[in-house]
């Protein structure tokens, strides 16, 4: 067997774990969120239990158990507050939503007849007409999508399966997680580890990177909105500002939603030129810190992902497989773009692309 048949049944080989990787994770992609909720718990603790087994020489139970236990109990409290919060805020806006749309629509029309002053030939009457007619159409898109999240939410987001299940997870892959990598790389041919594990670091270099530094991007920018909507005296501010930071990992778009869905509440509770102001200013405050302090200093901008790439394997993968397919996004992503990077090294080496 010469050597390009060897090539060739490498890339076979490679091409069919991948189709069948993937299609294992469509299949599967219902019932793997805990899992890998609670694999990406332990890949963001591993460096925490690593010090505390060194530095304090704990064992790698001990540590794991000291480690984890911590860090539930903060999270826990923090999700059982935001969560009240959200539900109430979240049903307060559903009893209220006729209400708003209502006050938005009438505010809109005395606008339109302000602008028509100027503009003749915008009447107004058209639009009453139609929004007297399809009062009711107009809300069943989104009593649509709130009926399919109160349907299929625990489907995606099973609350029960991540309380129950993550932490095991979690506390397995933390107690584990060098016997587990170790076992992988030794299947690893001896002359192609050094590049694989030179492509590990590079992925991991990302990853811990990115996730780390937009975690707390994240984190700074829902608060800071979530205050700003607050002092401004918004209704459900607090969750639009949350939401807005959370969404905030796909760029562009988390500023972008909760702009809009906190210009449409401030016209509707307030409609004055002052509130509309104040919230133009908490979203642009927060666009210029991301953009100029919280991004270039938390996440880097060498950290190899163009925020391209990043938007389109964040929204790739919602498409594909939901939540799941954000939470592995940004790992797939570095993924490929390691990996093209490796081939196209392996090109320019080639005696394709130095033929003359």
């Amino acid at each position: 067997m010469n050597k390009q048949e060897i090539n060739n049944q490498r890339v076979m080989l490679l091409l069919a774990v991948f189709l069948i990787c993937g299609g294992l994770l469509y299949a599967l992609r219902s019932v793997l969120l805990p899992f890998v909720v609670g694999i990406a718990v332990a890949y963001f603790l591993d460096p925490a239990v690593n010090k505390l087994e060194k530095s304090a020489k704990f064992s790698r139970s001990l540590a794991t158990v000291t480690v984890l236990s911590v860090f539930l109990l903060i999270l826990l409290p923090i999700i059982a507050v935001l969560g009240s919060m959200a539900f109430s805020q979240i049903s307060d806006f559903l009893s209220n939503l006729p209400h708003y749309v209502d006050g938005f629509v009438k505010k809109l029309k005395v606008w339109l007849e302000q602008v028509q002053e100027y503009v003749p030939a915008l009447g107004t009457g058209n639009l009453s007409n139609l929004w007297q007619g399809h009062q009711g159409e107009s809300i069943k898109p989104l009593v649509n999508v709130v009926r399919k999240i109160a349907e299929n939410g625990f489907a995606v987001i099973n609350v029960l399966s991540l309380l129950l299940i993550s932490p095991v997870v979690a506390f397995y892959m933390l107690r584990d997680w060098h016997d587990f990598t170790g076992r992988i790389f030794a299947l690893v041919p001896k002359k192609h580890k050094k590049t694989v594990k030179d492509g590990v670091e590079a992925v991991n270099r990302i990853i811990s990177g990115y996730l780390r530094g937009q975690m707390l991007v994240c984190i700074f920018l829902g608060s800071f909105y979530s205050l700003g909507l607050w002092l401004i005296g918004l209704k459900l501010g607090l969750l639009i500002g949350f939401l807005a930071g959370i969404i905030s990992f796909i760029p562009y778009v988390g500023s972008i939603s909760g702009f809009l869905m906190a210009i449409i509440l401030v016209v509707t509770q307030y409609g004055t030129l002052p509130k509309i102001l104040a919230v133009v200013t908490v979203f642009g405050i927060g666009q210029f810190l991301e953009g100029n302090f919280l991004t270039p200093k938390l996440v880097g901008e060498n950290i190899g992902l163009h925020p391209v790439w990043v938007m389109f394997a964040l929204l790739a993968g919602g498409v594909l497989l939901g939540l799941l397919g954000m939470i592995i996004a940004v790992p797939v992503a570095a993924c490929i773009g390691v990996l093209l990077r490796f081939m196209v090294n392996r090109y320019k080496k080639s005696a394709i692309y130095l033929e003359k």
